[in-house]
């Protein structure tokens, strides 16, 4: 098998023409690290492309390895046919992490880490690589659970499209901290602050084919996603 999986890691974020934050820049990161963890902390990405001249944003799972993503659907899907070309694509993934309350409508703002990835995906053909994409795809959304579950057989695999793209060109930006009121405003006599956002992972529930005194597995009970939130304020 030749392995077209990425060998060597993205070191730094070196702005493209694409890339390039232009609108607060002092909120990009440079360190690919960052990327990554924002990548693995998702669940959902939106990819970009544009089909018979027309726009089209796709939300869909995904999932990272190395500096590869893996992207997965059903080969009847526009998406997946017109990634498949190499033709030009835009995935965005965002991270809410807060409301910033400003004392002035205008200042009002969001905590956020947000990543942009460019590039022109490769289909994925060799067997083996799809089997580990869904692997990937899997252990992104639920590690553990690929041990656990039954794995795609021939026809699931021949009716399921895998695409990659790589991280070589990647933008990262974020924002941290309070409202940036102005001068003027701030005895105002006004809250202001920030409203925090996070993901609240409920209790588990079975489903009625479940064994009675099968507990759900640790994976599942003990579930949380990686978390990293740190950053620039402003």
């Amino acid at each position: 098998m030749v392995d077209n999986r990425m060998a060597s890691m993205v070191d730094t974020l070196s702005p493209t023409e694409r890339t390039r934050v232009r609108r607060a820049p002092d909120r990009a990161a440079t360190d690919p690290a960052l990327l990554r963890a924002v990548l693995d902390e998702a669940l959902i990405c939106h990819v970009g492309f544009v089909d018979d001249d027309t726009p089209v944003v796709i939300p869909t799972a995904y999932g990272r390895d190395g500096d590869l993503v893996y992207l997965h659907g059903s080969t009847g899907s526009r998406m997946m046919r017109h990634l498949a070309t190499g033709a030009p694509v835009c995935v965005t993934v965002t991270l809410l992490d807060g409301l910033v309350l400003a004392r002035s409508v205008m200042h009002h703002s969001m905590n956020y880490r947000s990543a942009v990835i460019f590039g022109t995906a490769r289909a994925v053909t060799d067997p083996a690589e799809r089997m580990h994409a869904f692997e990937v795809i899997t252990e992104h959304l639920v590690p553990g659970r690929w041990a656990d579950a039954r794995h795609p057989n021939r026809r699931e695999a021949a009716a399921t499209a895998i695409v990659a793209l790589d991280l070589t060109e990647a933008s990262v930006k974020l924002r941290t901290g309070g409202p940036n009121d102005d001068e003027q405003d701030l005895d105002a006599g006004t809250w202001a602050g920030v409203l925090p956002i996070t993901s609240h992972v409920g209790t588990p529930d079975a489903d009625a084919h479940t064994p009675p005194g099968v507990a759900p597995p640790p994976y599942v009970t003990g579930y949380t996603r990686p978390s990293h939130s740190t950053g620039n304020s402003g």
